[in-house]
């Protein structure tokens, strides 16, 4: 049952019973429910900026996971990054050195990635600094790995070239000389035996008898197989490629013919004394590019330390060449 109100009268000093209308009714409702709402609002605002929903606790949750995702990612780049700096390093310090290669030029490392802007749609994101950051790291290092790669293929190919050169070289002695005795001029200004003047001796003499077998002393091809009756006789030319020739004198007959391909210890011919020659012997020669070097410089194959040093004592001592 509704309860009843009354207003004071001043005038005639009693209670008069007070009847509501419908409009103030409905006016009294609206005011009611305007009020509510408004409460509803700002306790709604108030709870929503101080408070958190269990939705709202779990996304920063989630979040805070991902932001430190992207950290430790971030720092692993960082890592990486310190990696590939050694690696171009070395690259370009020690193994390009090795196989005799240029360095790579910063400005190819260092390239930016073409193209308009790449992380457009990325900025569109919420944290889009941090995700636009870790991607150009991340390109960044894609592109130097790349390039690295392409670095380490060109010296897998110069390294199979060194292994092949290495075998062209030439390396050993071009007869079996193991006690070394057959020494008898070397490199450099002697007295020719002929003319008894001195003269330059472009190679190296090995006093050995008729017949003695004589080895190629790198892989190579033979240039020039040549019978003669003046200056080196009998002689061979093999061209090992690389810019290296050798040269094999006043031999008395020969195991190859032009144009066969050698190996190094192969038998190319045997010493004899044809040509310009005063004795049995052999005469060996080394061209480096076309200009002739000391022999003794390429019997790394063969000698140890101490018969190295024997047998260059051997050659400086000779004062008189046999051709």
């Amino acid at each position: 049952m509704a309860k009843v109100k009354y207003r004071f009268n001043p005038e005639s000093l009693s209670f008069d019973k007070v009847r509501t209308t419908f409009q103030a009714w409905i006016i009294k409702a609206f005011t009611f429910f305007t009020a509510s709402i408004v409460i509803s609002v700002i306790y709604y605002i108030i709870f929503s900026h101080f408070f958190d929903s269990p939705k709202e606790k779990s996304l920063m949750r989630h979040y805070k996971q991902v932001v430190l995702q992207y950290e430790i990612l971030d720092k692993k780049l960082d890592q990486v990054s310190k990696v590939l700096d050694d690696f171009q390093n070395r690259d370009d310090n020690l193994y390009r050195i090795i196989f005799e290669a240029e360095p790579i030029p910063a400005t190819i490392r260092e390239a930016g990635i073409g193209g308009i802007n790449r992380y457009e749609e990325l900025e569109k994101l919420s944290n889009s600094e941090m995700v636009v950051d870790v991607t150009k790291k991340l390109d960044g290092i894609s592109k130097r790995m790349y390039i690295q790669s392409k670095s380490y293929d060109e010296l897998i190919e110069k390294a199979l070239d060194k292994e092949k050169m290495l075998a062209c070289t030439p390396a050993i002695q071009p007869l079996s000389n193991k006690d070394l005795r057959s020494i008898s001029s070397g490199f450099g200004w002697r007295i020719q035996p002929l003319y008894k003047i001195r003269q330059f001796h472009p190679g190296q003499d090995f006093a050995a008898p008729i017949g003695t077998p004589v080895y190629a002393t790198a892989d190579g091809v033979v240039e020039r197989a040549e019978s003669s009756f003046h200056g080196y006789g009998n002689n061979i030319i093999i061209d090992h490629g690389f810019g290296y020739k050798t040269l094999y004198g006043h031999l008395n007959a020969f195991n190859v013919k032009e144009g066969q391909k050698v190996k190094r210890g192969a038998t190319i011919g045997f010493v004899g004394n044809t040509g310009m020659s005063t004795g049995p012997h052999l005469h060996y020669e080394v061209i480096k590019n076309n200009e002739k070097i000391n022999p003794i410089n390429f019997f790394f194959n063969d000698l140890s330390a101490e018969q190295y040093d024997q047998i260059l004592k051997l050659s400086n001592n000779a004062g008189q060449s046999l051709d």
